[in-house]
């Protein structure tokens, strides 16, 4: 006598809809209380990420003055026994401190990290696509520079599209005082500052048609509104728009500048370029960790 073959599992067989809806039911039916398995590891994914962005938020919250569990609970939204836990595991991983005398605070574990990302954080590196953009949208030639002393030292050079030489130079040191780049670099010094670094190129030697009294004039409105120029004062013909670039702690550390010829470059056109030549730095100066709101807050800028 030929052996049956179940109907509901032969692969020829087509089952009744009763029957195909019935064995699906079997298929997919769980233990009452208990969810199907891609649910539960939907929900477990979806609590980890809760819990790391709570996480993330209690360490903004110290960063930003709580100190006190009453205050990180308020900051985050959270009741102080899921706010303690968070807390303690962030404790315990070095992200915060905890003493009686003064609450939370920031943990080695943050030092350790910002110091291994600002050793990655190369300025030429990090600007390097931006000035790229700077260069193609002005066709003009872009550079950038840091504070060497008491002169600028430039770092990188893009050259523009339009039929223009600037004789400037990869790791070749400029004057302070006379190009546009230069003036970017200390914009946060104090006048007294600016005095020394006038008077010690007056010292050289080196020939600057711009008297002092006016130089501090123009100094003290390019301060004010963050940007330089360079008005044919270093090189015969040539014009220069510039802005500082500046750190995490709010300090400039290099500065960028769009250069070319004074025909290119007239009044009108300086003036509209030092919108995109700072919206470029702010770009570079973010990618170093520059936050304008912290700075604003009073995370005053070092003076040069």
């Amino acid at each position: 006598m030929p052996n049956k073959r179940p109907a509901s599992n032969d692969l020829g067989t087509r089952p009744s809809n009763d029957q195909g809806i019935r064995a699906a039911d079997k298929t997919t039916k769980l233990p009452m209380g208990r969810a199907k398995p891609h649910v539960i590891e939907k929900k477990q994914s979806l609590a980890g990420t809760q819990t790391l962005v709570r996480g993330l938020e209690v360490v903004d919250a110290v960063a930003d003055g709580a100190a006190t569990l009453n205050d990180l609970a308020a900051a985050i939204g959270l009741n102080r026994s899921t706010t303690h836990r968070l807390a303690s595991t962030l404790v315990e991983l070095r992200y915060l401190e905890y003493s009686r005398n003064d609450g939370y605070s920031l943990g080695p574990k943050l030092l350790q990290l910002g110091y291994a990302a600002g050793r990655k954080k190369d300025l030429p590196r990090v600007a390097r696509e931006h000035l790229e953009k700077l260069s193609n949208s002005t066709r003009d030639t872009v550079h950038i520079g840091i504070l060497d002393g008491n002169r600028a030292l430039y770092l990188d050079k893009i050259s523009g599209s339009r039929r223009v030489e600037i004789s400037s130079q990869i790791g070749e040191r400029q004057p302070l005082r006379s190009t546009g780049l230069g003036k970017a670099l200390i914009l946060d010094a104090t006048e007294q500052q600016w005095l020394e670094y006038y008077d010690q190129e007056s010292r050289l030697g080196n020939r600057y048609d711009v008297p002092l009294d006016e130089w501090l004039k123009r100094m003290r409105d390019y301060a004010k509104h963050g940007h330089a120029f360079d008005l044919e004062e270093n090189e015969d013909r040539i014009r220069c728009v510039a802005a500082p670039i500046r750190d995490v702690s709010g300090s400039i550390v290099g500065a960028i500048s769009v250069s070319s010829a004074a025909q290119y470059m007239d009044d009108l056109r300086m003036r509209g370029l030092t919108f995109e030549v700072k919206k470029a730095a702010e770009a570079i100066s973010n990618g170093l960790g520059y936050n304008p709101d912290a700075s604003k807050k009073g995370v005053a800028p070092r003076k040069a």
